[in-house]
């Protein structure tokens, strides 16, 4: 910070020191009792000291201090609080940091031209830029959730796949809308997939759909939403334990969040590793458009569960998952330069996401009550599960667990709420595909 005001110190310093430069320059031009000798020497002086100020200003032109606008100062401190809640409350670290410091890089002022922009053709920043763009970093994220996801949970209870599907409701709700604020069918298509509350698959549409590329039958070009959706998603995923603790305890009873289900009975070694296999099948011919996400999830499942390639799923599961988590949170945080960022549109997906991460938590709570209508006793499920169909693997599932802990401290839910968690996940890509089908 005293680094800082010494800055701005030096700068003011040169801005009053401006008018005094000039009038000493005047002065020594208008006295004519000097020798023509000591006039060019003074000339010279003169000329040596305005060349330093001009060197001096220019260097100032060219400093973020100069370039600033309000925008970016907003959005830099929006950078800070994503980074502070990261660190002090501990929600989604892993993201909210390279993301928020992501945002800061954005928004340092610079004249254009430098290549130094994120969407300057040829500076590093644009390169990077260029796996969000087509889409390549989701693909290897999902790699990497497949080599680190327990589908045991799942298997040993398929109907509640179900709650899952239900949750996407959230997905379809928030895409009629967008098509009701008027956003064009891509677009709208693209900020809907925000209600799978799952990052990396909003990012993978929006990079087809919205992209700032693809030109409509009219002439028109859609416009680049991949900032403020990918922001939107990763920020709603980040306030799972905010959002949906209050829509727990107004849907669901009292009682009802006792409920204690009966524990899954085990997998097999030899079901794990048909499961990814049947799985990939049955997704990708529902849903084609959905193989580059799909693929890659149940690839990295099958690297775990195989047995014969551990060094592949450790890799895909730590390092590699890692790595491509640092380049797109940095690189989704920079593309929020203010003057592309702050806009209605903006405002209008954030307002949306909110409204369809809270939807598709209603959908998963209330459909798990309409299941328990058709189940008896110890297959009774616990309706706090449903809030796990939404695809914030593994917040949502734990958030859950916790929940049913205040009701009961001896009710755990966790592994009951992974199974809607993961199909979430398969739910939420299979969603995507099927708007990339329609709309793409």
């Amino acid at each position: 910070m005293k680094k800082l005001f010494i800055i701005f110190g030096v700068l003011s310093f040169l801005f009053l020191m401006r008018p005094i430069i000039a009038n000493t320059m005047q002065s020594q031009n208008s006295a004519n009792s000097q020798t023509i000798s000591l006039q060019k020497t003074s000339i010279d002086q003169n000329s040596e000291d305005h060349g330093a100020y001009n060197g001096l200003l220019k260097f100032y032109h060219y400093t973020g201090f100069a370039n600033a606008t309000s925008g970016n100062l907003l959005m830099i401190l929006i950078g800070i609080i994503f980074i502070y809640l990261a660190i002090k409350f501990d929600y989604e670290p892993l993201l909210l940091i390279p993301i928020g410091t992501g945002i800061i890089i954005g928004n340092i002022p610079f004249v254009a031209g430098n290549q130094t922009g994120i969407y300057e053709t040829g500076s590093v920043l644009n390169y990077l830029y260029f796996g969000v763009v087509k889409g390549v970093y989701p693909p290897l994220i999902f790699l990497g959730i497949g080599a680190m996801t327990d589908f045991s949970s799942l298997i040993a209870n398929p109907k509640l796949m179900l709650l899952g599907a239900a949750a996407q409701i959230g997905v379809f709700g928030t895409f009629l809308g967008a098509l009701y604020l008027g956003f064009r069918l891509p677009e709208a298509g693209a900020i809907g997939i925000i209600g799978g509350a799952d990052g990396p698959t909003a990012i993978f549409l929006s990079s087809k759909l919205a992209n700032g590329v693809n030109v409509l039958a009219d002439g028109t070009t859609v416009k680049n939403l991949i900032g403020p959706i990918a922001i939107a998603a990763y920020s709603y995923m980040a306030l799972v334990p905010v959002i949906q603790p209050p829509l727990m305890r107004l849907l669901i009873s009292k009682k009802d969040r006792k409920i204690r289900m009966k524990p899954p009975r085990a997998v097999s070694k030899k079901e794990k590793m048909i499961f990814p296999i049947v799985a990939l099948l049955l997704t990708t011919f529902i849903s084609p458009s959905a193989l580059p996400l799909l693929g890659m999830l149940f690839l990295g499942n099958l690297l775990k569960e195989s047995g014969r390639t551990e060094r592949l799923a450790e890799t895909a599961r730590t390092k590699l998952i890692d790595i491509v988590t640092i380049l797109l949170g940095v690189t989704v945080g920079a593309s929020t330069q203010a003057d592309i960022f702050i806009t209605k549109d903006s405002m209008m997906i954030f307002a949306l996401g909110a409204l369809s991460f809270v939807i598709a938590t209603m959908g998963g709570l209330i459909f798990a009550k309409f299941m328990n209508l058709f189940l008896k006793g110890d297959d009774k499920i616990n309706p706090l599960i449903g809030a796990a169909g939404v695809s914030a693997v593994p917040d949502s599932a734990r958030v859950v667990h916790t929940e049913g802990l205040k009701s009961d401290p001896n009710n755990y839910l966790l592994m009951h709420a992974m199974a809607p968690n993961v199909s979430g996940v398969i739910g939420s890509a299979i969603a995507a595909g099927i708007l990339l089908s329609f709309l793409g």
